[in-house]
């Protein structure tokens, strides 16, 4: 429901924003740019699908060898105890716990392509002990706050693209990004775990907890030990091992305990192509709000209103350039993308502007992207508190990037 008032909203403002421009200022030009991004969001919501349908074609079926491996079944009985924590409703080693796993390991290591086809599959088996078809169970709340969040240890993608703008260090922003992303993450856990009444003391959780913060610090210190310029081309070729490495072994397994394993996989890619078929007119409708809001010139009303209000407070105003960045990441992956470069374009990718847009970039994920392609491949219409938690987490990951930025760069 609440999506339903967000799309509505976008839509009425841009219109009234629109209007604004035509008759108060004379831009006519800006009904035709407005016509111009509703088919631009159609056409790009569609090709975003057909993108995906290989990519979902592949990795489904990689999970289906996993499945009937018994290898995911593994990976649930590994993470039980502290997933059965914050997933009390998931039955004791059923493949959901797997699949999350899977997927939170992949957003972790910036591997995209793999982590949604494994979220996707994550939903569907989620949807199967939903006991409300059309309406978001807790585990699903949870699981899509913890993916929304975009907890990400090693940014490969923002780190090329400051190298191709001709940053003299690339990986300056790794430490602040991951600083940035955990509070976000953080914060999106805490207040679902509030809101689902989850035992935060339980020893259980407290440990796994502890022992991640371990695990991020040593990685941390391991990472900021290697050659700066060659910190990049290490992470490519770690996550490049580790994705190749999952197929090997999947395969390798599964065969091992006699499971036809190219049956299994053309049996999960299959799925694949339904389920990318499934999401596009979820995400069509969610790309339509989007690109009228920001090809109305609302976003721009919106960062020049902010702009002059805290030069009237008196507080610097540099990080308000980065603030386009932070407002269009939970409405489009690409949207912020453009902006991220280019900010990086105008001031450079080493000033401040240039590091602190690349902070922001990733300290969260694209939230309303991950809400209707995960929550339309399975029918959820219901998101209940889902939305709301997600927007925190990205407006304490935002926050934190902002003021992490200040500190290590400015």
């Amino acid at each position: 429901m609440i999506l339903n008032y967000i799309w509505i909203g976008f839509l009425l403002i841009a219109f009234i924003v629109t209007c604004f421009q035509a008759f108060l200022f004379g831009n006519t030009q800006i009904f035709s740019d407005i016509m111009n991004a509703t088919f631009d969001s159609a056409k790009t919501g569609f090709e975003i699908s057909l993108g995906l349908t290989g990519v979902l074609a592949l990795w489904l079926g990689i999970m289906k060898i996993g499945e009937n491996g018994g290898i995911i079944k593994a990976f649930s009985r590994l993470v039980g105890p502290f997933f059965s924590k914050i997933f009390p409703d998931i039955p004791k080693d059923h493949p959901a716990m797997g699949s999350i796993f899977m997927n939170i390991s992949a957003n972790m290591l910036g591997l995209d392509n793999a982590a949604t086809p494994m979220g996707l599959k994550a939903m569907k088996e989620l949807q199967e002990i939903n006991p409300k078809k059309d309406r978001a169970s807790n585990p699903m709340i949870m699981f899509l706050v913890l993916n929304s969040s975009g907890l990400t240890i090693i940014p490969i993608t923002i780190m090329v693209y400051r190298a191709q703008l001709g940053a003299a260090n690339p990986t300056d922003i790794f430490l602040p990004i991951l600083l940035a992303t955990f509070f976000s993450t953080l914060v999106g856990f805490l207040s679902v775990a509030v809101m689902q009444k989850i035992n935060l003391l339980n020893r259980t959780i407290l440990l796994t907890l502890l022992g991640f913060m371990i695990v991020v610090a040593g990685l941390i210190f391991f990472l900021m030990r290697l050659p700066k310029d060659q910190l990049a081309v290490y992470s490519n070729l770690a996550a490049a091992f580790i994705l190749f490495s999952v197929i090997i072994s999947f395969v390798v397994l599964a065969a091992f305990r006699k499971v036809n394993v190219y049956e299994s996989f053309i049996e999960g890619a299959k799925d694949g192509f339904q389920v990318a078929v499934g999401i596009i007119p979820y995400l069509i409708a969610i790309l339509l709000a989007i690109g009228v809001f920001r090809a109305s010139g609302a976003m721009d009303f919106i960062v020049d209103g902010i702009g002059k209000f805290v030069a009237m407070l008196g507080l610097d105003t540099e990080f308000v350039h980065a603030l386009p960045t932070a407002l269009m990441k939970p409405l489009s992956g690409s949207g912020a993308r453009g902006m991220m470069i280019d900010a990086m374009t105008q001031h450079g990718a080493d000033s401040f502007v240039g590091r602190l847009v690349s902070i922001v970039q990733g300290s969260t994920e694209t939230t309303f992207y991950v809400l209707a392609v995960y929550y339309g491949s399975v029918g959820i219409k219901k998101t209940r508190y889902t939305l709301g938690c997600s927007l925190l987490a990205d407006l304490a990951g935002i926050t934190a990037a902002i003021l992490i930025g200040y500190l290590f760069f400015f």
